[in-house]
């Protein structure tokens, strides 16, 4: 008969989850990914040769969503600054948040969820890495793009060279527009809130965003279509991926402690455990020290005693100490 559970029961994880170890441990995915991005900026005209190259294949594709949503954005702000917003900060607010979200109250699901994201950062990463893109807002104006963060950037706290904060443009690789992970992980949050959330609230929200998410890329003229279907791609893989780096990471966890651990430790408990005097229940010292007799072998000097549980025998001088004295004649 085959066996339903319950949601809910779930097995736990084997080893208990910590803030204080996940918090740390995030950090650094996101420092390293930040720095790699950073410095695999690649050659600008082989950049700009990709980008072009995206545009001839959308174009063969007939796909073209980028110009339209682009030009509603700048002519209307009320779309373009709120977009802006979106695109600069949402993605530092949201995931973020669902991943809190899952630790305090799911738990069981969060370390795979978690691993799924931080295998499909460094996917992407080795994307930006072998295919540095130019975004279409750093295009020539030649090719009908406007750069919405820079027109609108008197609105918010951004730059006008970059989605970074003023003054920071020139810290951030602004041709790292291949996938977009702005996509891949507003999909990775929808699928968190479509799969856990629960209620009708969090299905819409699980909808709305990436696809929200897609939009904004495509009309602030950072990223091309065919970049959010890269980020998308990115996800799958990552998610495919990831059972076997948690394979992996629980090897990897199981086998350091007993390689380091020092290797003499346990022999001189042994030796100790083997010299001790042995104690019996009513805790006095086996002077044996551990010593055992065969069957009915006496120890050297060991008197064989005659008399019944009870009886008493009648001292002699030969049997009594040198204290007692012989009874009379």
């Amino acid at each position: 008969m085959a066996r339903t559970e319950k949601p809910g029961s779930e097995a736990a994880p084997k080893t208990r989850l910590r803030w204080w170890t996940e918090l740390p441990l995030i950090v650094l995915v996101y420092a390293c990914y930040s720095a790699g991005r950073l410095l695999v900026r690649g050659d600008v005209s082989d950049a700009v040769d990709h980008g072009l190259a995206i545009l001839d294949v959308e174009k063969a594709l007939f796909l073209n969503a980028e110009h339209p949503l682009n030009r509603l954005f700048t002519r209307e702000p009320w779309i373009g600054v709120p977009a802006d917003f979106w695109y600069a900060s949402l993605h530092y607010l949201v995931t973020p948040a669902v991943l809190v979200w899952l630790f305090r109250s799911r738990a069981v699901r969060y370390r795979a969820a978690r691993t799924w994201l931080m295998t499909s950062t460094f996917i992407g990463l080795i994307g930006f890495t072998l295919l540095p893109t130019c975004p279409p807002r750093l295009l020539d104006a030649s090719y009908g793009f406007v750069d919405t963060m820079a027109q609108y950037s008197s609105y918010g706290w951004w730059g006008g060279a970059a989605s970074a904060p003023r003054g920071m443009g020139g810290m951030t690789n602004q041709y790292a527009a291949m996938p977009s992970l702005h996509v891949g992980w507003a999909l990775w949050c929808g699928v968190m809130l479509w799969r856990h959330g629960g209620t009708r609230l969090s299905k819409v929200a699980a909808v709305v965003y990436p696809l929200g998410t897609t939009i904004v890329v495509m009309g602030t003229a950072n990223h091309y279509f065919l970049d959010a279907v890269a980020g998308a791609a990115v996800m799958g893989v990552g998610l495919l991926l990831t059972p076997f780096v948690l394979r992996t990471a629980e090897r990897v966890r199981t086998r350091l402690p007993a390689r380091f651990a020092p290797a003499a430790a346990t022999a001189p408990a042994a030796s100790a455990t083997a010299s001790a005097p042995a104690v019996d229940g009513a805790g006095s010292a086996n002077v044996s020290g551990g010593c055992q007799t065969s069957a009915g072998e006496r120890f050297p000097r060991q008197r064989e005693q005659r008399f019944g549980a009870g009886a008493e025998p009648d001292p002699a001088p030969t049997d009594a100490g040198d204290e007692t004295p012989a009874p009379a004649r």
